[in-house]
């Protein structure tokens, strides 16, 4: 039998070994110290997860905090909350569904009419692995919520961001976009739904929409990046089994815990590309623990994004009002 003095080497080994990978997970850490003061951001699901931590952190730098999101009672709790820590009161809740185009530009339209400017856009919301959904307009849930939602949005708010320049546009994407293509023939997946592909399509969709903005705002002073937060413990997988048997969640904790990020660490690269003085100017990249990060192929495919961009427009009526 091993000797105590060998089982406490055992021990004392494993503990280290779990305590360096959980720093290794955890990743990089925004450290600016930029202020936001008389600045204005919208964040999309800013009620829940790394959108809400985003917030947070924002609001405590002296920012005008729009909590968009779809649920009222949600978004009404989630901003009072932002207050209570951050100790900033100019924090509201406006609805915004992204799976309805109808509750997009009311949005859009009522942001542009009663508010002064908007230096930060940070597409933060979405949805993962569901089974297959549409949209109130039709269109499959992932694709519908996870790109077009977005893309629409930021569009209608492209005139006021280009106002008060310099200004930035987040979009909060995910390495899962290294496992999707973009097929054009079947955007819906109507062909052959798969939960996991559908969501690796949309990712990528999000990577391709930030790279044709960025060509499209060049010279404007916005700049558009998006970014992986890395595996993060939030309530955005609700729909795959596991989460919804107490018991199996019960028994994998301890994993959560080892592998995956809090939300608040999965909300520094979204707070780094926000605010972040090194990446002045910087657009159209990809970012991943507070630094440039790899972009696969089919991310910075000029064809495929300029497709996707003009398939965009007309799936969300877009194109009508700009003729």
């Amino acid at each position: 039998m091993p000797s105590t003095p060998e089982i406490a080497a055992v021990v004392g080994i494993t503990a280290i070994s779990f305590g360096l990978l959980r720093y290794f997970v955890q990743g990089g850490i925004c450290r600016s110290k930029a202020r936001l003061d008389n600045k204005t951001v919208i964040i999309t699901g800013a009620n829940t997860g790394i959108g809400k931590e985003t917030a947070i952190d924002l609001a405590k730098r002296g920012a005008r905090i729009i909590v968009a999101c779809r649920n009222e009672s949600k978004g009404t709790t989630a901003a009072k909350e932002i207050i209570q820590l951050s100790g900033n009161t100019q924090v509201v809740f406006r609805k915004l569904d992204l799976a309805s185009f109808q509750s997009i530009r009311h949005f859009a339209n009522h942001f542009n009419e009663n508010e002064d400017r908007l230096d930060i856009l940070i597409n933060n919301a979405g949805v993962l692995w569901c089974p297959y959904m549409e949209t109130e307009d039709g269109f499959e849930m992932q694709f519908g919520t996870n790109h077009l939602g977005h893309f629409l949005l930021t569009n209608l708010l492209l005139d006021k961001l280009k106002a008060c320049a310099p200004s930035r546009i987040v979009v909060v994407s995910s390495q899962a976009h290294f496992h999707g293509k973009m097929n054009f023939d079947d955007l819906n997946g109507k062909k052959n739904y798969n939960s996991y592909t559908a969501y690796f399509h949309s990712k990528l969709a999000n990577v391709l929409f930030t790279h044709e903005l960025a060509r499209r705002l060049q010279g404007t002073g916005v700049t558009a990046n998006s970014l992986h937060p890395g595996a993060v413990k939030t309530d955005i997988a609700r729909h795959l089994s596991i989460y919804q048997n107490s018991f199996l969640n019960i028994l994998v904790q301890p994993l959560y815990w080892l592998f995956m990020k809090t939300a608040k660490q999965g909300a520094q690269t979204s707070i780094y590309c926000a605010i972040d003085e090194s990446i002045d100017g910087v657009t159209g990249k990809y970012f991943a623990d507070c630094r440039e990060a790899k972009c696969l192929p089919q991310g910075r495919d000029d064809g495929a994004a300029k497709k996707l961009w003009e398939l965009s427009e007309e799936m969300t009526g877009l194109c009508k009002n700009q003729e």
